[in-house]
């Protein structure tokens, strides 16, 4: 009865110690990674403080069904400037706005710190007039939107911003989603 009772209380012990490292095992896997957010800082002028080089912007505007809008620069008010692509065109639309950022841009004194930051790498600000402005509207999912940002990520977008739609932009997606397209 003594040996049983040694084998039942080794066994119960080796159980133990098996369920906690595999436990401890698991929540080393899950642990959760994040994204680097760079804010803007903080001026005292409304105007400035969502100013981009109007050139450089690009907003991309997420609905349903894994539509995607997108616009350059500003809307224009007989909206022809509004498209309509999806997430494998999506990619070629950001990195041609990207390129043709590149393509005009000019050294300035901002430039001087970026090289500072990146030691000295003067091609490190050339698409510091960048920006892509992701505006997902209500039926958009969460999913499409984590897409974005990794498309971002993907990229190498060093500035984007998410922000809500302007009630234009909703006029303009309602009627794109109830014609399906133009």
């Amino acid at each position: 009865m003594k040996i049983r009772l040694s084998i039942i209380l080794l066994i119960i012990g080796v159980l133990a110690i098996a369920f906690i490292g595999f436990f401890i095992f698991t929540t080393t896997l899950s642990s959760p990674t994040s994204m680097e957010l760079a804010m803007p800082k903080d001026t005292d002028k409304d105007e400035e403080q969502n100013k981009a080089k109007e050139y450089g912007a690009l907003t991309v505007l997420l609905s349903k069904d894994d539509k995607i809008f997108y616009y350059a620069s500003q809307l224009k008010e007989d909206a022809s400037n509004f498209l309509l692509t999806n997430f494998a065109g999506i990619h070629k639309v950001i990195l041609n706005k990207k390129e043709e950022v590149i393509g005009a841009h000019q050294h300035d004194a901002d430039c001087q710190k970026i090289w500072g930051k990146n030691g000295g790498d003067q091609k490190s600000c050339l698409d510091k007039d960048l920006v892509i402005v992701i505006k997902p509207d209500d039926q958009a999912t969460y999913k499409n939107t984590v897409d974005i940002l990794d498309e971002m990520h993907n990229s190498n977008i060093k500035r984007y911003a998410m922000v809500d739609l302007f009630p234009v932009e909703k006029e303009i997606i309602k009627k794109f989603n109830s014609s399906d397209g133009r």
